[in-house]
C-alpha cells in the first residue's frame, strides 16, 4: 500500500462556520507529512476526523487503507496519537497509563509489557515508570504521551503541536524519536507552529487556512516557488541611496536591516551584477554580498495572505 492517509472532499461545519471546506490531499506510506496553518484554520478538525473522534459533514477518510467512518476499528487498531492536550491519567503511574493504553488498542498482555519497558527506556522514564504522572515535567509528560501512542506499534502516528511549550532539549529529544520512528518506515503526520520543526523534519507540507487547502509540496519546492521573497543582503564600507537601488527594474523592495542592506529580487544574479557596477560607480566598497533565500516561515505567511486576500 503506497498511500497511509487519503482525504477526499472532506468537510466539517459548525453551525455557520465551515471550519474544513472540502479538502483533497494524500499522504505517502513512510514520510512525514507536515500540517500546517494559523489557529483555527482547520488542523485539529481534520486530525480529530482522520483519529475517529469526529465525523465529517461530506467526503470520505481513509487510514491505513480503511474508511475512519465504514472500518473505524480497524482503522483505530492501526494509528497513535499525541492530542493537542494531554490524554495522560495523572494519578496513574507512566506504567499504567501505557498498560491502560495498550489494552485500549486490544495489544496481548506480554506484548504490553515488552512493548512498554522498551519504549520507557528509550524515552528515559524506566526509573520513574512508577511514579504517578502528576509529579512529572511538562517534557517527561509529553515523552509519556509519545510512548502511549506507540505501544501498539502504529502504522500511523499522529501528532498536534507534540513540542509545544517544551524547553529546547525535550523538543529535540522528540524530535529525534519522531525522526527515528518514521526511519523504521513508519508514517507520520505532524501538525506544527513550529515552522523550523517542519523544516527539519518534514518531507512534504499542507498549507491550510480558513479550512481551505491553499499549498502542498515538498519545503524545498515551496520555497522555490516563492522566488520573488528571496533577498540579497549587502554591507557597504559606506551609507547609500535606497532609492537609487530601488529604481532598478528588477528589484522589488529594498530595505534596511541593521547596517545591512536587503534588496528583494527574483534574479539575484542580474541584481548582484547591477550592485558591483552601482559600487564601483559611486566609488563604494561592497564588504559583504549574500543571498537569502526565503525561509518556510516566509512561505507559510505568503500563502496565508494570499488566501487573506481571495476570502
Amino acid at each position: 500500500m503506497s498511500v497511509a492517509v487519503e482525504v477526499q472532499n472532506l468537510t466539517k461545519r459548525y453551525e455557520d462556520v465551515t471550519a474544513v471546506d472540502h479538502i483533497n490531499f494524500k499522504v505517502k506510506n513512510g514520510e512525514i507529512f507536515g500540517f500546517l496553518g494559523p489557529n483555527g484554520a482547520g488542523k485539529t478538525t481534520t486530525i480529530r476526523i482522520l483519529t475517529g473522534l469526529l465525523k465529517p459533514d461530506e467526503g470520505t477518510a481513509f487510514v491505513a487503507g480503511f474508511d475512519v467512518l465504514k472500518n473505524s476499528i480497524e482503522a483505530k487498531q492501526r494509528i497513535g496519537v499525541v492530542p493537542e492536550v494531554s490524554n495522560a491519567y495523572v494519578d496513574l503511574s507512566a506504567w499504567e497509563n501505557l498498560t491502560l493504553m495498550g489494552k485500549l488498542y486490544g495489544v496481548p498482555t506480554l506484548k504490553i509489557k515488552e512493548n512498554a519497558i522498551k519504549l520507557l527506556k528509550e524515552f528515559g522514564l524506566y526509573e520513574v515508570k512508577d511514579k504517578p504522572v502528576r509529579a512529572f515535567s511538562k517534557g517527561m509528560k509529553q515523552r509519556l504521551l509519545l510512548c502511549m501512542a506507540l505501544v501498539n506499534d502504529p502504522e500511523v502516528l499522529f501528532l498536534d503541536e507534540p513540542t509545544s511549550g517544551l524547553d529546547v532539549e525535550s523538543a529535540r529529544l522528540l524530535r529525534e524519536k519522531i525522526t527515528r520512528y518514521n526511519m523504521d518506515g513508519k508514517t507520520v503526520f505532524l501538525s506544527t507552529h513550529n515552522m523550523e520543526e517542519a523544516n527539519q523534519l518534514c518531507h512534504r507540507i499542507a498549507i491550510i487556512n480558513h479550512g481551505k487547502i491553499a499549498a502542498i509540496d515538498t519545503p524545498e519546492n515551496l520555497r522555490a516557488q516563492s522566488t520573488e521573497l528571496q533577498y540579497i543582503e549587502a554591507l557597504f564600507d559606506k551609507p547609500v541611496n535606497l532609492k537609487e537601488l530601488s529604481e532598478n527594474v528588477r528589484v522589488t523592495r529594498v530595505s534596511l536591516a541593521g547596517n545591512k542592506v536587503r534588496i528583494y529580487t527574483a534574479d539575484p544574479s542580474m541584481v548582484i551584477e547591477f550592485l558591483v557596477e552601482f559600487a564601483k560607480n559611486k566609488h563604494i566598497r561592497i564588504l559583504s554580498l549574500n543571498t537569502i533565500m526565503p525561509s518556510l516561515e516566509d512561505v507559510f505567511l505568503k500563502f496565508i495572505k494570499e488566501k487573506e486576500i481571495v476570502k
